[in-house]
C-alpha cells in the first residue's frame, strides 16, 4: 500500500516539484494550497494529484485539512512543510502585518501541520518531517528580517523535534535552499 505525504503549498514553485517528485517515487499524494484556485487545478488536471485548500497559519483550518485528506487518503506519514510567503521591507518600515503574515505562515504553520499529524506517526513509529527553510534562514538578508527569523526558527524546531522523535521511527529534516526561479523569488526586486 502506498504511504501518504502531504505538501503545504504543494501546487507551485518548488512545492509543485516535491508533490510531482512524490508521486513518481509512489506515494499517494495531497498538494495543499492556500489561494490560487486557478493554479492548483491546472496543477491537479496535469498531474492527477489531489488538491486541498486552506490556510497552513490557522491550526483551525489545518486540523480540518488534515482530517480530510486522512478520510480521502489515508494516514499521513510524510509531511513537507513547504508553505512560505514574503512581505519583504527593511525593518525599520516594516509593518505589524508584514512581521506576523510572515512568522504564521513560515514559522506557526510548522507547528499547525506538524501537530496535526505527530501522534499519529508516533503511534505507527513510522513518519517523515521535511520542512523547507531557506539559506537566508542561516545567514540573514537584507530586507527579510521577517523571513530570516522565521526560517532560522524552522531551523531550530526540526533540530529539537527530531531529537523528541528519533528513537519512535521518526524522521525529522530541514532543507535550506538557495535562490530557485519561483514566482515567489521573481517577485523580488532586483
Amino acid at each position: 500500500m502506498a504511504r501518504v505525504a502531504l505538501v503545504t503549498g504543494g501546487t507551485r514553485g518548488i512545492g509543485a516539484a516535491i508533490s510531482k517528485a512524490l508521486k513518481a517515487a509512489g506515494y499517494k499524494v495531497a498538494a495543499n494550497y492556500a489561494g490560487n484556485d486557478a493554479a492548483a487545478e491546472k496543477f491537479k488536471a496535469e498531474t492527477g494529484i489531489a488538491v486541498y485548500k486552506w490556510d497552513v497559519s490557522s491550526f483551525d483550518a489545518c486540523a480540518a485539512g488534515v482530517k480530510q485528506v486522512e478520510a480521502d487518503l489515508g494516514p499521513i506519514e510524510v509531511l513537507v512543510n513547504n508553505a512560505g510567503i514574503t512581505r519583504d521591507t527593511a525593518f525599520h518600515k516594516m509593518t505589524l502585518e508584514q512581521w506576523t503574515a510572515v512568522i504564521n505562515t513560515n514559522l506557526g504553520s510548522l507547528f499547525n501541520m506538524t501537530r496535526q499529524v505527530i501522534e499519529g506517526m508516533r503511534a505507527r513509529k513510522f513518519g517523515r518531517i521535511i520542512s523547507i527553510s531557506s539559506i537566508n534562514g542561516q545567514k540573514g538578508q537584507f530586507g527579510q528580517v521577517n523571513y530570516s527569523a522565521a526560517k532560522a526558527g524552522d531551523i531550530g524546531f526540526t533540530k529539537a523535534l527530531a531529537l523528541e522523535n528519533a528513537k519512535g521511527g521518526i524522521t525529522v529534516n530541514a532543507i535550506c535552499p538557495g535562490y530557485i526561479n519561483t514566482e515567489m523569488v521573481q517577485a523580488v526586486p532586483k
